[in-house]
């Protein structure tokens, strides 16, 4: 199994207020339900507001390397990244269980 994480900071200037921030919280929630090799999904923003904190969490589980594969290509995550590309930075982690 394959844990991926991966943590959002908002761009400057930019809050959950925002139409395209809310689109691509919108889009990251439903990538849970749409990507059918998702054994896993959470999705949230984060409650702590520590300076070094990032503002959106997406944590998903998958049996493999073959389905990690599959789960980055799937058309519609590859919207959710193109949505989250326009009002973020962000940083991944995949970890081994």
């Amino acid at each position: 199994m394959i844990r991926h994480i991966v943590l959002f900071k908002l761009n400057p200037g930019l809050s959950f207020d925002d139409p395209q921030v809310r689109e691509a919280e919108q889009m990251a929630e439903a990538v849970g339900q749409k990507v059918s090799v998702l054994k896993y999904w959470q999705a949230g923003r984060n409650i702590s507001d520590r300076p070094m904190a990032y503002d959106y969490v997406v944590i998903g589980l998958v049996s493999g390397a073959d389905d990690l594969e599959k789960y980055m290509y799937d058309p519609f995550h590859q919207e959710a990244i193109q949505a989250w590309r326009g009002v973020s930075t962000w940083v991944i982690a995949d970890i081994a269980e």
